[in-house]
């Protein structure tokens, strides 16, 4: 795929890529412009460092079909952001100016996504690259291909209008998500002052922010999710509505805002993405039970167990080590529950499991009607939940019944945060460790799957002598004709 127009280059910043972000000459003007004043920049290959060899193969693979196709195909968003900056971008996105449809007919492996907009993805077995078509502005067109639809409080209902380029740069939520890599010459497109936005560390939003937060409420949670990620600071301008507008998040469905709460706290910078929805009002829009715990401080012992959980799982994600929503969830409701723990059995002298159900009941059910956590993770959260209170009781065979739980390792995990804020548990937690390291190699092996065969057992001879038995076939029944008896 690559031919003589570069030599692989790794994902770092290197001196064309910081020339590309901070050359002055290239600046509108001396002072900070307004989102979506400034005139198109366009980089040749010489002037940036974005290489074909840090592009996926299946990205360009779908690049180069609608190019030979006589589409336009340009990589765009989050995948040149990162790459401008030196990061491994996690995914690849591309726009076109080919509709839906017609990508369907360019791509077997392509499935149509989406009502609110609609998305074509091209799946390469795990891997799967989106495009999209450029969108237009949604107030021009209303026929019975482009649609756009909005509510009294002007949120996108529905918006599959297509346009050019230059408006589906328009409709990019932030300026450095609105750089353009073209398969064609492999120019960069910078249409709102991105590359002096990174260059500056500064999120900006495209157009007027009130207006954009109105039309999706996420957004807010975006401009606090790639400040965090990218390290970048929030335009005043950005940020000055969010506080204001933070109760529109009421008017997301509760599923999506579970998708966009895995994205905010397990993608390794979950400690930083606390602290700035806390500082927007945005994190009681998504945990308002949680919300009542906090203090002005941020010093009480739930507070500091909470930030110690989501440091340590930025911390395991920084080592390329698997986090969960179920364990992010059982620390950030684990406040709520032991406080309605306390409170329910001092009222009723009900029995402590009695009383922790009851508890567990309320947290989860009050969680479910802002973000909808599924079934899958609240069942474990739970088991996570129940087990705090049997690890403390270890003696006789009881350690051994514990150890074999499938959630042990979890609780065990969960009983060690705790133990940072209770002293009283330390002694339990050492206790437990010295347990394990004794104990790990007999543990047994909690999984539902059949093992897979081995090299050697693929390459095994069949014993011809002995050929395995055959199921025997059953015998078709077919249904008797009425009054017809069967002959024995």
């Amino acid at each position: 795929m690559l031919g003589k127009e570069e030599t692989p280059a790794t994902p770092k910043t290197t001196p064309e890529a910081k020339a590309a972000i901070s050359e002055p000459q290239r600046s509108v003007s001396d002072n900070q412009p307004v989102a979506g004043s400034s005139p198109r920049r366009v980089l040749s290959r010489d002037q940036h460092n974005i290489s074909r060899s840090m592009i996926s193969e299946n990205a360009l693979k779908v690049l180069y079909r609608l190019h030979k196709a006589g589409y336009q195909g340009y990589l765009v968003g989050g995948g040149v952001r990162d790459l401008l900056l030196g990061k491994i971008p996690k995914d690849f996105d591309v726009v076109t100016d080919a509709h839906p449809e017609q990508i369907r007919k360019l791509f077997n492996n392509c499935r149509l996504i989406g009502r609110r907009f609609r998305l074509a993805h091209i799946v390469f077995g795990r891997d799967i690259i989106e495009v999209a078509t450029f969108r237009g502005h949604h107030h021009q067109v209303h026929t019975s291909k482009n649609i756009a639809v909005q509510s009294e409080e002007g949120m996108l209902l529905r918006d599959n209008v297509y346009g050019t380029i230059e408006e589906d740069a328009e409709r990019r939520d932030f300026t450095v998500n609105a750089l353009y890599y073209n398969i064609k010459d492999f120019s960069l497109h910078d249409f709102h002052g991105g590359l002096d936005d990174l260059a500056a560390g500064r999120l900006e939003l495209i157009g007027d922010p009130e207006t954009r937060y109105r039309e999706d409420p996420v957004r807010m949670l975006r401009a606090v999710r790639f400040a965090a990620k990218l390290g970048l600071t929030i335009s005043e301008r950005s940020a000055e509505p969010i506080p204001r507008l933070a109760s529109l998040l009421q008017d997301i469905p509760a599923a999506r805002l579970f998708e966009e709460t895995i994205k905010l706290f397990l993608a390794g910078h979950a400690l930083s993405t606390y602290h700035l929805l806390r500082k927007f009002g945005l994190f009681q829009q998504l945990f308002p039970q949680v919300a009542k715990l906090l203090t002005p401080d941020n010093n009480s012992a739930y507070e500091r167990f909470l930030e110690k959980a989501l440091a340590n799982s930025d911390k395991r994600v920084a080592t390329e080590q698997p986090v969960t929503p179920t364990f992010f969830y059982a620390t950030l409701l684990w406040g709520v529950v032991a406080l309605r723990q306390r409170e329910i059995s001092n009222e009723s002298n009900l029995p402590f499991q009695d009383s922790m159900q009851m508890a567990m009941n309320e947290a989860i059910e009050q969680q479910i009607h802002t973000v909808a956590i599924p079934r899958r993770f609240t069942s474990d959260v739970r088991e996570i939940w129940l087990l705090q209170e049997r690890l403390p009781r270890y003696s006789g065979k009881r350690a051994e019944k514990l150890f074999a739980q499938a959630k042990f390792r979890a609780a065990f995990d969960f009983l060690e945060l705790r133990a940072h804020v209770e002293p009283r548990l330390r002694d339990i937690v050492a206790w437990w460790q010295d347990y394990q390291q004794t104990h790990d190699f007999v543990r047994p092996e909690h999984t539902t799957t059949r093992p897979a065969r081995t090299a050697d057992a693929e390459q095994q001879p069949r014993n011809e002598e002995h050929p395995p038995r055959k199921r025997p076939r059953r015998r078709r029944r077919y249904p008797q004709h009425p009054g017809q008896r069967r002959n024995d």
